[in-house]
C-alpha cells in the first residue's frame, strides 16, 4: 500500500458512513405479526405487556394457569420472541401499550375487560 492510498474503496467507505450515520432502530419481533394473533392471544398479550404474571393473567381472564401458559407460548412463537421481556418491548415499540405518565401505571392501547359478565364466562369456584 502506497502512502496516501485509501484502505477501503470509496464506495465501501460511503456505504459504511451512511450505515453508521443513519442506524436503523433495532426492533424486537415484528409488530405487524400482532395481527396474526387470535382474539384470545391478543387479550393475553395485552396482559403480558404491562408485566402481569401467569397467575394474574389466568385470574383476570378466568382461565387456568396452564391455559394461560399455552397462550403465552403460542404468542412468543408467532411473534418470533424468546421471552416475555421481548414481548413487553414489542408492546411498547408497536404502540400496543402506552408509556405511563408519572404516577400512573402503563395502560394497554386496547381496552381489556376483566369482568366475567362482559366476556360471558363464569368465575372459577362460583
Amino acid at each position: 500500500m502506497s502512502v496516501g492510498d485509501a484502505l477501503l474503496a470509496p464506495t465501501i467507505t460511503r456505504r459504511l458512513v451512511e450505515r453508521f450515520a443513519n442506524p436503523r432502530k433495532p426492533s424486537v419481533g415484528d409488530a405487524t405479526a400482532l395481527r396474526t394473533l387470535t382474539q384470545r392471544e391478543r387479550e393475553v398479550f395485552d396482559h403480558v405487556a404491562p408485566g402481569m404474571s401467569n397467575a394474574e393473567i389466568a385470574d383476570a381472564l378466568v382461565v387456568s394457569e396452564a391455559t394461560d401458559k399455552t397462550h403465552v407460548g403460542a404468542i412468543l412463537a408467532k411473534l418470533g420472541l424468546r421471552n416475555r421481556a421481548q414481548a413487553v418491548v414489542l408492546a411498547y415499540e408497536s404502540g400496543a401499550i402506552q408509556v405511563a405518565s408519572e404516577g400512573s401505571a402503563a395502560e394497554p392501547a386496547r381496552t381489556v375487560s376483566t369482568d366475567p359478565a362482559a366476556t360471558g364466562t363464569k368465575r372459577r369456584g362460583g
